[in-house]
C-alpha cells in the first residue's frame, strides 16, 4: 500500500517571479476604486432622472421577452456610462440627445469597441417619433451580434479540438441507486 500524497504549494516568494502582478484597480479595469464608485453614483443619478427617450426605450425593453439578452439601464462599462448595455451580446446602446459633445462620444465609442463592445447610437428624436423603426434596427443589430458570437465560438472550437464543453443535465436530479 502506498503512502498519502499531499499537494505541495510553492511559497509566494517563489511564484512572484513567474506570474504577472494582479491589477487590483477597478474590478478588472485600470480605474481607481474612487473613480469607479463615482461613476456608479452618477449612473444611479442618471437612472433616477432619465430623459423621455430613455424612459420610452426602457419601457419597450421591460415589456419585451428577450430571454438571456437583457439590457441594463445606465450601466458602467469600464470608465464609461452607457445608456443600455447587454453583457450577453457585447452590445451597448447610446441615445444621442441634443447638445451632446460629439468628440467625447466618439472617443468613448472607440474605447468600448477596443474591448469588443459594439456601440449603437440612436438619436433621441428617432425613439420618440418612430419607435417601430428603432426596434427593427435594434433587432437587426442584435441578430448580427448573436451571429458574430456564434461564429467566434465555432472558430474557437475548430482551433481547439481537444477542449470539450459539456453542460450538466439540468432536467435530471441526482440518480438514486436502489
Amino acid at each position: 500500500m502506498s503512502g498519502k500524497k499531499t499537494l505541495k504549494l510553492k511559497a509566494p516568494s517563489e511564484t512572484a517571479e513567474d506570474t504577472p502582478a494582479l491589477k487590483k484597480k477597478g474590478r478588472g479595469w485600470e480605474i481607481s476604486e474612487k473613480r469607479l464608485d463615482a461613476l456608479h453614483e452618477r449612473a444611479r443619478d442618471m437612472r433616477r432622472h432619465s430623459t423621455p427617450a430613455h424612459k420610452a426605450l426602457a419601457k419597450k425593453f421591460a415589456d419585451a421577452d428577450m430571454g438571456r439578452y437583457k439590457f441594463t439601464r445606465h450601466a458602467v462599462v469600464g470608465s464609461a456610462i452607457v445608456d443600455f448595455n447587454s453583457h450577453a451580446l457585447g452590445m451597448a446602446i447610446m441615445i444621442d440627445e441634443d447638445g451632446q459633445d460629439e468628440t467625447l462620444a466618439k472617443r468613448r465609442d472607440k474605447s468600448l469597441e477596443a474591448v469588443g463592445i459594439r456601440v449603437m447610437r440612436i438619436p433621441a428624436s428617432d425613439i420618440l417619433e418612430s419607435m417601430d423603426d428603432v426596434l427593427k434596427r435594434l433587432t437587426i443589430a442584435m441578430r448580427e451580434c448573436i451571429a458574430e458570437r456564434k461564429e467566434k465560438a465555432r472558430a474557437h472550437a475548430a482551433a481547439n479540438p481537444n477542449q470539450h464543453y459539456s453542460r450538466p443535465n439540468r432536467g435530471a436530479g441526482p440518480r438514486r441507486k436502489d
